[in-house]
């Protein structure tokens, strides 16, 4: 008995073949529904693919240099607070010996105020040059030497010495090593925890991008349906990540159908709020630069599609776990009703669901902070602060989230209960098999071993009804506490036996 209950929570059971034949059937099940629905999205796939071609759309890009002129990159020697006065094209180290007509330059219209200048070392090689940096990242985060930046080399420029215009400007830092330090880290943690299958996450994410970057985003610049472009595009990121992550499974299958659910109710009811609600995302700048580029491109279309692309992960998240949290339990106790298995695996949903939505709201509060500090200092009323332009998106992409995340729990419990309970697999074939797998050798079928094959009652429970009638399958665990606990424990017993 000792050895027998030490193991409990240590070692999983081995699966019956009673429970491999139930998860062959319930695969059949679930196939015959999914693959359907995958051609389908697939066929809808290969009919909505962008062509790639950009006629139509007029876009200067910022980063893009005219004759002339160079985007550099360097390292920052020093760093020093002068007049802005001394800002002068070609201001390297030998227009600060003195070069001819340096002196004549004319003032630059801020003469007199406090500029702040990088010494920076060039990474082609070459003497130190004179960096002007921007007054905001002066002042907001400042520079330093051993510093990184990217900068704007305009010493070229034919005219540059006689406008008085800076020949070196601040453009960026160079983030590069950081960034790849932190994936790598990243990388390195997720496969060290969670191993081949956490490799394979990895990948899948990778994948997913790529049905973004070369499905998603070229059709919403070529004007398709964004409401099909979004389920149709999350629907294959799904499928892929999950089968790829997860493997073939009951269990991976069920939570692929919760996760379409979740989808479809996310996508309806972000389509009506992007309507009801006049979404049109006047207040961005980068929306703004889209509408006058292309006819093509809908602001509306587009945050629609951001709506139901932002809770992929999470939704993911729980129908993985609710499909688990079903199939363990039924595994540990075969003979729970229906109804039981419902309601236990709805407590750990419930769990799941307070958790979850808080990541919801403090991820999208995290990424408005400077609007919502904006907000507060403006001391408008809280109604009209949630409701503006500013905040209304985030605070709709956080209620149409959560709603698809709540609805998903429920009806993946259900799906799985059903696929569970469609196998026709009974609670009492299944015991009565694990018990006799622990009966020892000799033992024959007309051989009772009571107290060898069938494990021992534990405490106040001995008193209960012998395994005799739970073997027949007329025993329900919503008889009497002590009996009900009894037949609990009896059967995990066997099953890990």
């Amino acid at each position: 008995m000792g050895a027998g209950h030490s193991h409990s929570h240590n070692e999983h059971p081995e699966p019956t073949p009673q429970m491999l034949a139930a998860r062959k059937k319930a695969n059949w099940i679930l196939a015959a529904i999914l693959i359907p629905l995958t051609l389908l999205t697939l066929a809808a796939m290969a009919f909505m693919w962008p062509s790639g071609s950009k006629e139509g759309i007029t876009l200067a890009s910022p980063y893009a240099a005219a004759p002339g002129v160079t985007f550099d990159t360097g390292k920052i020697q020093r760093v020093v607070v002068g007049s802005c006065s001394d800002v002068q094209a070609g201001g390297d180290a030998a227009a600060q010996q003195g070069a001819p007509g340096s002196g004549a330059a004319p003032q630059p219209p801020n003469a007199g105020s406090q500029c702040t200048f990088a010494y920076t070392e060039p990474d082609k090689g070459g003497n130190p040059v004179k960096v002007v940096i921007n007054p905001d990242v002066a002042k907001s985060h400042g520079v330093k030497p051993g510093d990184n930046i990217r900068y704007l080399n305009l010493s070229k420029v034919q005219g540059a010495a006689g406008q008085g215009a800076p020949a070196y400007v601040f453009v960026d830092f160079v983030r590069t090593l950081p960034i790849i330090f932190l994936a790598v880290l990243y990388a390195v943690v997720v496969i060290a925890v969670a191993r081949w299958r956490g490799l394979r996450a990895l990948i899948g994410l990778v994948g997913a991008y790529v049905v973004l970057v070369s499905f998603m985003l070229p059709g919403l610049v070529e004007g398709k349906p964004p409401l099909l472009l979004a389920l149709v595009g999350s629907t294959v990121i799904m499928i892929g990540v999950l089968y790829f992550a997860h493997g073939f499974s009951a269990r991976t299958s069920t939570a692929l159908l919760g996760t379409m659910f979740g989808l479809a109710i996310t996508a309806l009811l972000a389509a009506w709020a992007t309507d009801a609600a006049n979404l049109a995302g006047v207040g961005s700048h980068d929306a703004a630069t889209l509408t006058n580029i292309s006819d093509n491109i809908s602001i509306s279309g587009i945050i629609l599609c951001g709506l139901i692309i932002s809770g992929l992960g999470v939704l993911n998240d729980v129908t993985i776990t609710q499909s688990s949290a079903v199939w363990e339990l039924w595994e540990l106790a075969p003979e729970t009703s229906a109804r039981q298995l419902f309601t236990s695996a709805m407590r750990i949903g419930r769990d799941h669901i307070a958790s979850t939505v808080y990541t919801i709201a403090f991820a999208y509060a995290g990424a408005a902070l400077p609007v919502l500090i904006l907000v507060m200092l403006y001391e408008r009323p809280l109604g009209d602060a949630l409701t503006s332009a500013e905040l209304s998106e985030e605070v709709i992409r956080t209620l149409v989230g959560s709603v698809g995340l709540v609805l998903a729990v429920p009806v993946t419990t259900l799906i799985a209960v059903l696929v569970v309970k469609a196998t026709g697999i009974r609670g009492g074939v299944v015991a009565r098999v694990a018990s006799e797998r622990t009966q020892p050798e000799g033992a024959g079928p007309g051989r009772t071993q009571p107290e060898r094959g069938r494990p021992e009652r534990i405490g106040p429970d001995a008193g209960g009804p012998d395994w005799g009638g739970d073997e027949s399958g007329g025993s329900e665990p919503g008889g009497s506490d002590g009996a009900g606990a009894a037949t609990r424990r009896g059967r995990r017993a066997a099953l890990r036996g």
